[in-house]
């Protein structure tokens, strides 16, 4: 896989090839010259253009039901999925440690893209990025009628419909080395007994005890 093959996947031409190279260079691979800083860039422009392409296709539907569909159409893994069509990670830089197939490379994976889309915006403007992001984002924007709720969400309409107050979650754990953390999330709502959930960031791991408390309450 070559630079010219993303670039053709794409669709645009980079005006500095360094910041796409920039782009899918993970810190563990150059702690100096990294996309951590695209990623961030990347996923405000994202979020961004997601938004006001919602409001765009949705002009009547409520704030809460746009906000769910945002939040379906910008996580890590959607950004995986477009990541691993445009074959990035047939190119991202990481050190040799992290070229194993775990939890971890799916993140890397899914903040590239992030990363790429940071890297459009500073090399061609938003018109450009935004043209790149509908474009691979169009099928999913399509879907997006149907708006799958997350469990962390479902918990907490449940528990502010049964109790009036929101789900308590707290950090238990945090282990492993920088680049593959493991997170152990407690969560609980009232009257119910605490459940737990693993992941590779805190986000992932508030997920994964929230579907088990879910799934829990379900099955009372």
């Amino acid at each position: 896989m070559k630079i010219e093959d993303i670039e053709k996947n794409l669709k645009i031409k980079f005006k500095d090839k360094n910041l796409l190279i920039q782009s899918l260079t993970h810190k563990s691979y150059d702690k100096n010259i990294n996309n951590e800083k695209l990623e961030f860039l990347g996923d405000r422009v994202l979020g961004f253009v997601i938004a006001k392409e919602l409001l765009k296709l949705y002009p009547k539907e409520k704030e809460g039901i746009l906000d769910k569909k945002l939040a379906s159409l910008v996580n890590k893994k959607k950004c995986y999925d477009v990541c691993k069509f445009l074959q990035l990670n047939k190119i991202i830089k990481t050190s040799t440690s992290n070229k194993i197939n775990n939890i971890i490379e799916n993140k890397i994976i899914s903040d590239a893209c992030e990363a790429i889309i940071g890297a459009i915006f500073l090399d061609q403007g938003i018109k450009v990025a935004e043209k790149v992001i509908l474009y691979l984002w169009s099928t999913d924007l399509k879907n997006s009628v149907k708006t799958e709720i997350d469990a962390k969400t479902r918990l907490q309409e449940y528990s502010l419909k049964e109790f009036k107050v929101l789900p308590i979650y707290k950090l238990l754990e945090s282990k492993g080395p920088n680049h593959k953390p493991i997170f152990k999330i407690q969560v609980k709502i009232k009257n119910s007994k605490p459940e737990f959930g693993l992941g590779s960031s805190k986000k992932i791991a508030e997920q994964n005890a929230a579907n088990k408390l879910m799934t829990k309450l379900i099955n009372i």
